[in-house]
């Protein structure tokens, strides 16, 4: 919105200032958090009010885990309105990316928070049923994904007008490392796009189990989406890097610089012990978000590198599941794999202090294929 006032006003040097995206990225920045900082502690009372005995707990989970009994949830909303309002404020609302992207974190918070009423309501960790988030997970999917790809194949007619031998990027997989691959999957990419966003969703819904082991991997991933995004909307970036150019993707950043901003706000209050917890109102709509950022820069397979954690983490839910049905035996003490570590007698703060070193190695190795070609 403030991008305007370069078009409104007689061209200053401060009013320039809003044609640069990375300016406008620092903005959203202050923004969300300042907006987590101002109205972090009224939400906390409002949630501890309206929801009494908070969030409940599993009679399976860690011992350590009830006395966190009463500790409000849908901590999400602090982060979803701080990053939505920076968004709103400081991006360019006429980029359909933009768009896709908060479309997408809406409706999955919007899912999130049916999960955690239902919770808090009932009293129990029972929700709304996993087959019902699902299926309106996928609806969301294939429409944020039938978009994107449209915002490409308009890309694509652009591009083909000005740019010798372009490869089209519309339903088409690009591969890191290997610059030249793009692999054709036609109306298949949609379903692949929805696979993408609603297993981001869920892998990360299923790492929010510690005080603060959730949030910080979001936001490295998001840090290192927004670079990408950067990088693969300037013609000038992706010609050095020799990767695909997709135009409109620059904005993007303000989106992510907004997410982390309002997520430094949440972990202000969700750091140990947490007065907060972001509840699947938070979980599902970041990592729906961070599918969502992914499918627009053509960078899914990369989003696999940069949120390696949550992928292990959904992983060991399946591994065990599946060994579970198969032979009545056990693979981890407990699944999600960071409470398997719980089990084992680690210091809660270990293993989420390690997890978040390891989400930092993986963005680095997920920024390298950037340049690895």
């Amino acid at each position: 919105m403030l991008y305007w006032l370069t078009l409104w006003s007689d061209g200053g040097d401060v009013f320039n200032l809003f044609r640069y995206i990375t300016f406008r990225a620092g903005g959203a920045f202050l923004t969300a958090l300042v907006f987590g900082f101002l109205f972090g502690r009224p939400l906390i009372a409002v949630l501890r009010k309206r929801q009494g005995k908070g969030q409940p707990i599993r009679d399976d989970g860690p011992e350590g885990h009830f006395a966190k009994a009463g500790t409000p949830t849908m901590g999400g909303l602090l982060i979803v309105g701080a990053l939505v309002t920076s968004t709103a404020l400081w991006a360019r609302l006429d980029n359909p990316f933009v768009w896709i992207v908060l479309g997408v974190t809406l409706s999955f918070a919007a899912i999130g928070f049916a999960d955690d009423y239902a919770k808090v309501s009932k009293g129990n960790h029972k929700g709304v049923p996993g087959k019902v988030r699902l299926l309106l997970g996928f609806l969301i999917a294939g429409v944020a994904t039938y978009a994107a790809m449209h915002v490409h194949g308009l890309n694509d007619v652009d591009l083909a007008t000005r740019v010798e031998n372009y490869d089209p990027l519309a339903g088409r997989l690009a591969l890191p490392v290997f610059k030249d691959v793009l692999i054709n999957l036609g109306l298949f990419f949609i379903p692949f796009g929805m696979f993408v966003i609603v297993g981001a969703a869920n892998s990360v819904n299923l790492t929010d189990g510690l005080d603060g082991l959730a949030i910080m991997p979001v936001m490295i991933a998001a840090g290192t989406l927004g670079v990408i995004a950067y990088a693969v909307g300037r013609v000038d970036f992706t010609e050095y890097l020799d990767v695909h150019y997709v135009p409109g993707t620059g904005e993007i950043l303000i989106f992510c610089a907004g997410l982390f901003g309002g997520g430094l706000g949440f972990l202000w209050y969700n750091a140990p012990p947490a007065a907060v917890f972001m509840g699947d109102t938070g979980s599902l709509a970041l990592g729906g978000a961070l599918g969502a950022i992914a499918v627009s820069t053509k960078h899914e397979i990369v989003l696999a590198v940069v949120g390696g954690l949550f992928v292990v983490e959904a992983l060991s839910v399946i591994i065990q599941v599946l060994y579970f049905k198969r032979t009545g035996k056990r693979v981890f003490l407990m699944a999600p794999i960071h409470h398997h570590y719980e089990k084992k007698g680690w210091a809660e703060s270990t293993i989420v202090i390690r997890f978040w070193i390891i989400s930092l190695i993986l963005a680095m190795i997920g920024l390298a294929t950037l340049k690895v070609r």
